[in-house]
Order: structure tokens, then sequence, then C-alpha cells
């Protein structure tokens, strides 16, 4: 199972992600709340996946995750979108996003994601 680095600035959707994720044998080895301490937890941690909400303060998601690529041609990293964030979803592949989440979350669904990127 992976070890997977949650940024999302909603507390609420990081619980959730999480709760989804341990049932499903995956271990979080750290969460961000903006995506400036995303990228810093990402160099810090070395996770094998990222969740990234797009939608942040300080540095959102698609900046984060143009950090992240930079610094790891390889890194795995899951966008995570909200309704009506088509050019966003566009953006984010052209800068190497691994794939999409999309909210409310599908438990099935991200799992099913997340083993595919893996």
């Amino acid at each position: 199972m992976a070890n997977i680095l949650i940024v999302d600035d909603s507390r609420t959707s990081r619980k959730m992600l999480t709760g989804i994720l341990q049932d499903a044998g995956h271990t979080i080895i750290g969460e961000a709340a903006d995506g400036s301490a995303g990228v810093e937890q990402y160099k810090a941690l070395q996770p094998d996946l990222v969740t990234m909400d797009i939608t942040m303060p300080k540095l959102d998601g698609i900046g984060a995750l143009r950090e992240i690529m930079e610094y790891d041609k390889s890194a795995k990293v899951i966008m995570v979108t909200a309704a009506g964030q088509k050019d966003k979803m566009l953006e984010a592949v052209k800068c190497g996003a691994s794939d999409f989440l999309s909210k409310p979350y599908d438990p099935d669904m991200i799992i099913s994601i997340i083993n595919n990127v893996l």
C-alpha cells in the first residue's frame, strides 16, 4: 500500500479522504492546508502519491503541482476538483497531474483512481 500526502484547505475534506484511504490500507504520512505547505511536505516526506485540492490559499493546487513536478518529474499527484473547474483540470493535465478526484467523494471511485495511478 502507498504512503500518501493529502493537501486540501478543508479540514473536513482531509478527514474524509484520510478515512477512505486508511480503510483501503494506505498510510497518510502527512497533511497540508495550503499549496506552499504541501510542497514543503512533499520534499520532506517523499510520498508515493499526493492528493491536491485545486482551490487553496497562499499557493493554489496548480501552482503547487508545478513546483512538485519541477522538484520531482516522476511525482504522482491526483488533483481534487469541484464542479465547474474544467479549465483548471486541463491546466493541471498540462502541468503533469496523474488523474482527478471530484467532490463530493465517491469512495469506490477514489480507490479505483488511486490504484490505477499507483
